[in-house]
C-alpha cells in the first residue's frame, strides 16, 4: 500500500501532467497555484439557500430578516405507515407546502418561510420557492420540532432529506386562509401577511 506522501504526489502527477513535463520536475503546491493550474469556476449545487434563482421582494426581505422561531425537522409522507386523509385543518396535505406543528409553539394557518428551502430542487425540475404551510399537528409535535410532508411513499423524502433531523430557521410571512395551496395556483393571505414582512 502507498504511503500518504506517495499517493499525493501520483494524485498531484496525475492532476497537473503539463506543468511537470514543462518544468522536468515535481511541481510544488505553490507553483500550481502560481500558474493558475486547478482554478476552475464550481457548478451550481442543489445545496444551500437559492441555487442561483431570481428572488421576489418579500423572499428578499424574509431572507434577510431574523429567525421567529427554530425548529427541528422530521420529514414524513403518505403510505407505509405515514400521513393518511386530511390534515387538522381538514385540507388535503400539499407535497413539499404541508408543515405540522405544535400550535403552543407556532399557530396553525402561519405562513412559514424556511430559507434553507429556497431552491431545493424538486422531483418535477422545478425548485422551492421556501413557503411552507402550519395546517397540521400531531400527538408527537412537541415544542420546537416541525413536520414537513413530502408526498406519496418514502421516495417522495428525498430532495428534503438533508433537512432531516437538523434544525431549521422559521420566519413568520403572515397567515393565510383556507388550505395551503397547492403548486399551481397562489396562497389565500389574510390581512396581516402584508404588514408582517414590511415591518422587519
Amino acid at each position: 500500500m502507498l504511503g500518504t506522501a506517495a499517493a499525493l504526489a501520483l494524485v498531484w502527477a496525475m492532476a497537473f501532467p503539463a506543468l511537470g513535463a514543462e518544468q522536468g520536475e515535481p511541481v510544488t503546491y505553490e507553483a500550481a497555484v502560481a500558474t493558475g493550474l486547478g482554478e476552475e469556476e464550481t457548478g451550481s449545487s442543489d445545496e444551500g439557500s437559492d441555487s442561483g434563482m431570481a428572488l421576489t421582494a418579500e423572499q428578499q426581505a424574509l431572507m434577510e430578516a431574523d429567525a421567529d422561531w427554530t425548529a427541528r425537522v422530521n420529514l414524513y409522507h403518505a403510505g407505509g405507515g405515514g400521513a393518511t386523509g386530511n390534515d387538522s385543518l381538514g385540507c388535503r396535505p400539499i407535497p413539499m407546502r404541508t408543515m405540522a406543528v405544535d400550535p403552543r409553539y407556532i399557530p396553525r394557518r402561519t405562513r412559514l418561510f424556511i430559507p434553507e428551502t429556497v431552491g431545493m430542487r424538486m422531483p418535477d425540475g422545478t425548485v422551492h420557492d421556501g413557503y411552507w404551510y402550519a395546517s397540521d399537528t400531531g400527538g408527537a409535535i412537541k415544542g420546537q420540532k416541525i413536520d414537513l410532508y413530502t408526498g406519496h411513499g418514502r421516495g417522495s423524502m428525498q430532495p428534503a432529506m438533508r433537512f432531516n433531523q437538523r434544525r431549521l430557521t422559521l420566519i413568520d410571512a403572515g397567515r393565510f386562509d383556507g388550505c395551503p395551496p397547492s403548486w399551481d395556483r397562489q396562497p389565500t393571505l389574510m390581512a396581516s401577511a402584508a404588514t408582517n414582512v414590511g415591518s422587519r
